[in-house]
């Protein structure tokens, strides 16, 4: 302990004690500071010598402790009542779709409460964060004509009237922009809505607006960040300052953790929903490549692209993959789906999915080296969750397609010669295309010209790699490389294990989910597994802008299994999420105020 306070150093200790209130209270990220100081300089064993430093930083450092404790029962706690008409109701980065769909049903408040107060949110944030890049000016005449619906006695689901944000590479047919994140799609112009937009309005859902993502799905540059777009920003995550949000349905990520929608949609080739759903605190499910319809979405490639939920709880994932899966025949992958009426995924949230189920851990994929071995201790904790719940948990797989993935690129030429086939498709498909781009050459020529496209401090090698390659996805040289990579991925990884082991699913940490079922085209549900923890060194992303590992960023944990087991992969995510509801324990450094009792409240003073 420091000498005893002398009366100049009250003075600054009363400073100090308004400085520790501030630091955990008033700025915009009070759980990472105040747990800083209450960390580092609070411990009995801090090597703060004898100095007046000393104290007063400790007494910070116990205000800061002091006012973090009275925030951290319920994470995300909200800093004022959230009760609508005295009926208790919880903060939006907690509530629930079945919590949305009850206050509707009652009568508790509207569609259009709901569009308004997610707006108010998303403007709260936007500044700061980036997520979200456009609004849907006809939203509230949307949420109007639902709600003026539900007052007739109809009801198109669980998603009628419900505000999803939806990321800007899935095209709308309305006033809203699909660019992808580049200039280059800036007023172009589609025939009619993605399928995946039409299977949304047609559930009832409220088409909020488009989500920042990392440019062209991350499928531009090899020197650039997560969630940045020439068109949208740099996005940020919400869980440490400057926090890296990973990509590239980065937007979709911060917006979905912060509740400025009830959930979101996020497109995948290799890791773009799983990776933000990780750093996040989400429940992400990446579906089987040909579940959903990739109709009129901005592609990368045909035989890895698909498009999944994001959302903050698997049940609520499990709603909306079931509004959006089943066939189309504007996508031919679609007709692979083996059944013919989409399962009830919500249904399959069941607390005892686990109770007999092997689960097996292929642990030649996890490498726990660096910032990732703080990951490993929390994982097998997990492991021992999965046992209590029933399952028989099967150590030490090896899928020795993964070693031999290293033999080639493979990866890398499927993709390239996809990208300059399906996005030349794209381009013929748009009704208005305002620069006239039509090829992946056209494009890269475009980008290098116009200095809002940052080029080339992010340069376009992704796409110089593409063209070098000189042919598309005809090319016998395509399937070779594709084959290869299904063999690996497949009979000598995930299928193969499923089958030789006799196993339900395999679980690893998320970070290193992506890969082989990327390659495969098969299904993975990440959800929160926890958080890194106060010591933990700050480590900034490769191009140097962005804190990539720090404290309180979260990680999650994945199942993966055979094409077409969502339903059983989300049983088994929901037993899990259920037994450890790490979601709400980890709390954002910053989060919007914005409730729906205030906007009930001021509807109901303005007299409407």
């Amino acid at each position: 302990m420091g000498p005893p306070l002398s009366g100049g150093m009250l003075a600054a200790s009363l400073f100090f004690s308004l400085l520790g209130f501030y630091l955990a209270w008033l700025t915009p990220y009070p759980a990472v500071l105040a747990h800083h100081l209450c960390t580092e300089y609070s411990h009995p064993d801090a090597d703060m010598g004898h100095s007046i430093l000393s104290s007063v930083l400790m007494l910070t450092a116990a205000v800061a402790c002091s006012v973090q404790n009275s925030l951290a029962p319920v994470a995300g706690l909200p800093r004022h009542n959230t009760a609508i008409d005295g009926r208790p109701f919880p903060p939006l980065i907690e509530a629930s779709l079945e919590n949305l769909v009850r206050g509707l049903e009652s009568g508790l408040f509207t569609s259009v409460d709901l569009v308004n107060v997610y707006v108010a949110r998303i403007l709260e944030m936007n500044s700061t964060l980036r997520m979200v890049t456009e609004l849907n000016p006809d939203a509230l005449a949307i949420a109007a004509d639902l709600d003026a619906a539900r007052a007739k006695g109809i009801n198109y689901g669980p998603l009628h009237g419900i505000p999803i944000l939806i990321k800007n590479n899935i095209a709308t047919d309305d006033r809203m922009n699909t660019t992808a994140g580049s200039y280059a799609l800036l007023g172009a112009k589609v025939p009619m809505d993605s399928t995946m937009a039409t299977k949304l309005r047609k559930a009832g859902a409220v088409l909020l607006g488009k989500t920042n993502l990392s440019q062209w799905a991350n499928y531009r540059s090899f020197n650039t960040s997560n969630g940045w777009s020439s068109h949208g920003g740099q996005t940020l995550g919400a869980y440490y300052p400057g926090q890296d949000p990973s990509g590239s349905s980065s937007g979709s990520g911060v917006a979905c953790s912060l509740g400025l929608a009830l959930a979101c949609l996020g497109t995948e080739t290799d890791g773009s929903i799983l990776s933000p759903s990780n750093v996040n605190n989400l429940v992400g499910i990446k579906p089987s490549v040909g579940l959903t319809s990739r109709y009129l979405v901005v592609p990368i490639s045909e035989h890895q692209d698909t498009i999944g939920p994001m959302a903050r709880s698997v049940k609520d994932a499990a709603y909306l993959l079931s509004a959006i899966a089943g066939k189309d025949p504007r996508d031919n992958y679609t007709s692979a789906i083996p059944f013919d009426v989409i399962p009830d995924y919500a249904a399959a949230c069941d607390y005892f999915a686990l109770r007999g189920k092997r689960i097996g851990v292929p642990r030649n994929l996890i490498d726990a080296r660096g910032p990732q071995a703080a990951i490993l201790p929390i994982f097998n904790a997990a492991l021992d969750t999965l046992r209590s719940a029933g399952a028989t948990v099967v150590e030490d797989i090896t899928l020795p397609g993964y070693d031999l993935l290293s033999e080639g690129d493979f990866e890398t030429v499927v993709l390239s010669a996809d990208f300059v086939t399906d996005l030349a498709r794209y381009f013929s498909e748009l009704s208005v295309n305002p620069y006239d781009i039509t090829s992946l050459g056209l494009l890269q020529a475009f980008t290098q010209k116009l200095p809002l496209e940052s080029y080339p401090e992010r340069d376009t090698m992704v796409w110089d790699r593409a063209l070098d390659l000189g042919h598309g996805n005809e090319s016998p040289a395509f399937w070779g490389n594709y084959t290869r990579q299904l063999h690996y991925a497949g009979p000598l990884g995930i299928t193969g294990a499923l089958k030789n082991h006799s196993l339900d699913a395999l679980v690893v940490p998320t970070s290193f989910a992506p890969f082989l079922p990327a390659l495969l085209g098969s299904p993975v549900v990440t959800v929160p597994l926890g958080s890194y923890p106060p010591n933990t060194t700050v480590v900034k992303n490769k191009f140097g802008t962005l804190n990539a590992t720090a404290p309180n960023i979260p990680f999650g944990l994945s199942f993966m299994a055979e094409h077409f087991s969502e339903e059983k992969l989300i049983g088994l995510a929901y037993a899990f999420e259920q037994r450890t509801t790490v979601r709400n324990k980890i709390v954002p450094y910053i989060q919007p105020t914005t409730e729906l009792a205030d906007i009930v409240s001021r509807r109901k003073k303005a007299g409407m």
